[in-house]
């Protein structure tokens, strides 16, 4: 049966290493993570010169892969063989090419750890797939889904002994997003310019992530949603004098994700925190700001702001009302949903 990244390293650390891993699946962050601790404790220092593979798929085919794993390690208990982007190893996708590494995975040698790291995921329905299963190890790795990532970042930092705000997290999810390797890497940023025991708030996450203090996308919304007209208008303003750095499309997107959840809440009957959080599919930590939202603007409201914002997704393409640029459209919108 497939394991989570956390069962496969809880056992890492208990150093029980299996002789087979596949590792694949569309979040390279836990991918990297186990096949880093492979590659840092699975053999000693002393052991890894003779016995210990970093092998790239491009460069290798399923024969030249398997004579490395069957060759015993020299001077040592076991050999380490990873192959990293292993949706490229040369004749993987052929059957008689699958049929060895299934033959293998049968019956594979416990002197060998065989690491497949992908960067896409693989068919665990698969023959060879399944035998490495039997035997070894199969880790999917998925992206998170974003009501996901407070706890993420929750748990990352406790990890490292910090202790995160609320608002800390919220600017790091509506900014950097659900890319975890990023986030860790944000988050480690910050790490090294904290004093001991400072607490990570929304100053520092301004500070060293580069977002701006005043004007982001976050702040764009949490002015909607409050109706603070001034504000969301500077706002607006510097979008438009930015362009580049404040493209159109992650605009629209994030307000039309977000009305979309107003709307929704507003037909929920129950709207205790804890079912909000199951019904929108977001962290309980943001419940607030929908209920506060349904405050702000009633149901018909709501439904003429989405259809406010899917106009302004046509004008930004000049698909309706002749051509607009971003800003004029970014404008018109925010004055119709404002008033």
């Amino acid at each position: 049966m497939p394991k989570s990244s956390t069962e496969v390293l809880k056992d890492l650390k208990k150093k029980q290493y299996a002789p087979l891993y596949i590792l694949h699946g569309d979040e390279p962050y836990y991918i990297e993570k186990v096949g880093n601790y492979l590659e840092e404790h699975a053999l000693s220092p002393a052991d890894r010169s003779f016995n210990q593979f970093i092998l790239f798929g491009k460069d290798v085919n399923v024969p030249s892969l398997l004579s490395y794993v069957k060759r015993f390690p020299m001077m040592a208990d076991k050999q380490l063989v990873i192959v990293k982007e292993a949706q490229s190893i040369q004749g993987i996708e052929q059957k008689e090419m699958q049929l060895a590494l299934e033959n293998y995975a049968k019956n594979p040698l416990n002197s060998s750890i065989l690491v497949l790291m992908f960067k896409d995921a693989v068919d665990e329905r698969k023959a060879w797939v399944k035998a490495f299963d039997k035997n070894g190890v199969v880790m999917p790795s998925k992206k998170l889904y974003d009501n996901k990532l407070p706890d993420w970042i929750l748990e990352y930092c406790h990890e490292q002994g910090l202790k995160i705000s609320r608002k800390a997290i919220e600017m790091l999810v509506e900014n950097v997003g659900n890319d975890l390797k990023r986030l860790a890497s944000e988050i480690n940023k910050i790490v090294l310019n904290l004093r001991v025991d400072e607490e990570i708030n929304a100053q520092v996450v301004e500070k060293f992530v580069g977002i701006s203090k005043e004007y982001n996308y976050f702040e764009f919304q949490k002015a909607l949603i409050n109706r603070d007209v001034l504000k969301a208008n500077q706002i607006v303003n510097f979008f438009a004098a930015n362009p580049k750095d404040n493209p159109i499309a992650p605009i629209v997107l994030m307000l039309f994700n977000f009305f979309s959840k107003v709307l929704l809440t507003h037909v929920t009957p129950d709207k205790s925190e804890k079912n909000l959080a199951t019904v929108l599919g977001v962290n309980p930590f943001f419940t607030k700001d929908y209920s506060l939202a349904v405050r702000n603007y009633n149901l018909m409201k709501v439904i003429h702001i989405i259809n406010e914002i899917k106009k302004l997704e046509l004008k930004s393409k000049g698909i309706e009302g002749g051509s607009w640029s971003d800003a004029e459209a970014l404008r018109e919108m925010t004055f119709k949903i404002l008033h």
